[in-house]
C-alpha cells in the first residue's frame, strides 16, 4: 500500500510540473523566440558552415502486451556550443511516419547566440507524428568550426511504468540540398 501511494505521489508531482506547453513561452504568454528572429534574410554566401540535421522522434512506443502503445512527450533541444559565434537556424520542420510535413516551427530564421539553447516540445497527446516521426533542422554559421548539439528527449508513462530516453541528430547535408 505504501509503495502504491508513493508511486501515485511521484506521478502526480511529475505531471503537475509539466503545465507549460511551450518551454519558450514565459508566464505572461510572450514567446521568447520572437526576439531571436532575424528581420532580414541571411546571405548564404557569408556562411562558412551549413548543415541539415535529421532528428528521430518517438511519439509513441511499444511497451508490452498490456500497454501496447505508450504515448511520449518529446523535447527537441538545439544548443549552440560556440563561445563566440551565433548559430543561424532557418528551418525546424516536423514530419510524420509517412514522411509528410506535419508542422513548421519557424516562420523566419532565428539567430541563436553563443552558448544559448532553444527547445521545442511535441506534447504527449500529439499523435500526429507517429512512431517514426522526425525533425529536420537547417543550420548555418559564419565560422566553419561551430559544432551545435541537437538532441531529442522522450518521456512518458504507461500504467505504473515510466520511460525516458534520448536520440541524437545526424547530419544529412551530403544527401540533401540545404535550403
Amino acid at each position: 500500500m505504501k509503495i502504491n501511494l508513493l508511486a501515485f505521489l511521484f506521478v502526480t508531482i511529475l505531471l503537475s510540473s509539466c503545465t507549460n506547453k511551450n518551454p519558450n513561452v514565459d508566464e505572461s504568454g510572450k514567446n521568447q523566440l520572437k526576439s531571436l528572429e532575424l528581420d532580414h534574410q541571411m546571405n548564404r554566401n557569408e556562411m562558412a558552415y551549413q548543415d541539415l540535421i535529421y532528428v528521430p522522434i518517438y511519439s509513441d512506443i511499444y511497451v508490452d502486451a498490456e500497454n501496447q502503445n505508450c504515448m511520449l512527450a518529446a523535447t527537441v533541444s538545439i544548443r549552440n556550443t560556440s563561445y563566440q559565434d551565433s548559430l543561424f537556424i532557418s528551418k525546424i520542420d516536423y514530419f510524420n511516419t509517412a514522411g509528410e510535413l506535419v508542422r513548421r516551427y519557424l516562420d523566419n530564421p532565428i539567430s541563436l547566440p553563443p552558448m544559448a539553447t532553444i527547445n521545442y516540445v511535441v506534447e504527449r497527446d500529439d499523435d500526429t507524428g507517429g512512431h517514426g516521426a522526425n525533425f529536420i533542422v537547417a543550420l548555418s554559421s559564419r565560422n566553419i568550426t561551430v559544432r551545435p548539439v541537437i538532441q531529442a528527449i522522450m518521456i512518458g508513462h504507461c500504467s505504473i511504468k515510466s520511460v525516458s530516453f534520448s536520440t541524437d541528430g545526424y547530419s544529412i547535408k551530403d544527401n540533401q540540398a540545404i535550403r
